[in-house]
């Protein structure tokens, strides 16, 4: 499985990749986070899965749906193939089918932003530091096509969202991802933030943070190697990251929570609201700083090894 795209990591070792998406309706809280997975974890076979949750606040709580395959494969010209599902750059389609759930869709994506690399340099994408990389193919997008969730049929046109792509050895002992888009006012806006800490032996590093804000298009660096400051439940979050701060609020009941296996063992909990309220206050040298504000269009993600944090557990195993 992984030793195709990635010829380095041998057989007899974990190793993980994923792809993914969200994309938000402009109109209303209501949102779609899809996401595409290879797993190898030593002396077990390789499997591929395909992970689907709708967000709506008009519902009591997100649908979520995950079907597991084995030895995955990507078709031609894919990013990543998973059963009959894929992803590719200009499309994503798929089915999930488990514990009496369903969803389907079809969405075909066009970049509004050139590709991020979140890590500052090119070097860290072949070093075995981070274990874990990330990018986004598309940190901005718009989405048209159709998503079929537990017998609900929704047509999705001019979506706004993203498409991003993670891998690596081992899962960070904690991180966050934070996205966003539609800002109000600012609609060219867009922010893509990561971060982490990670344990190095007995140690177990500051927050660092990695990515890029968006606007007037202009980008903006965020992150780099001085630690950042945060403050993180899973209803919410407060990141300071040199001049820049981000909020980021989950309404309650409209978080999902997902078990990811580590690919050396153990396993992490990951929060994800996808219709999170965000602000973002950017500061440039010379310039009034500036307050970027969505109601719905922000994506927080929470990975924790805690399992005391009070969002039900999806019942579908990984790995």
């Amino acid at each position: 499985m992984t030793s195709a795209r990635f010829p380095h990591v041998p057989e007899d070792k974990g190793h993980y990749e994923s792809f993914y998406l969200r994309a938000v309706d402009p109109l209303r809280p209501r949102g779609v986070w899809i996401r595409y997975t290879t797993h190898q974890r030593p002396g077990r076979p390789a499997t591929g899965s395909v992970w689907f949750t709708l967000f709506d606040t008009g519902a009591a709580e997100p649908y979520a749906v995950k079907q597991t395959f084995a030895a995955p494969a990507a078709p031609p010209d894919a990013w990543i193939g998973i059963g009959a599902s894929a992803f590719a750059p200009g499309q994503a389609e798929g089915h999930a089918h488990a514990r009496g759930r369903s969803a389907s869709w079809h969405l075909d994506l066009r970049a509004t932003a050139p590709p991020l690399r979140h890590l500052p340099r090119e070097w860290m994408y072949r070093a075995r530091l981070p274990r874990t990389k990330l990018e986004s193919p598309a940190p901005a997008a718009t989405f048209d096509g159709v998503l079929e969730a537990g017998g609900e049929r929704i047509e999705v046109r001019g979506w706004r969202g993203m498409a991003g792509h993670n891998w690596g050895v081992e899962h960070a002992a904690r991180w966050i991802w934070l996205h966003g888009i539609a800002f109000s006012g600012a609609e060219d806006a867009w922010l893509d933030l990561s971060l982490g800490r990670v344990r190095i032996g007995p140690v177990l590093t500051p927050w660092i943070a990695n990515g890029a804000v968006e606007m007037d298009r202009e980008r903006i660096r965020l992150g780099g190697p001085r630690s950042a400051h945060v403050e993180a439940t899973p209803a919410g979050c407060r990141v300071l990251v040199k001049g820049e701060r981000v909020e980021a609020l989950a309404r309650p009941g409209h978080s999902v929570a997902w078990p990811y296996a580590d690919p050396k063992g153990g396993e992490h909990h990951s929060i994800n609201c996808s219709i999170a309220e965000l602000r973002v206050r950017v500061e440039r040298p010379g310039r009034e700083p500036v307050e970027l504000t969505t109601a719905h269009g922000g994506a927080y993600e929470l990975g924790t090894t805690e399992t005391g944090h009070g969002i039900p557990l999806q019942p579908f195993p990984d790995g």
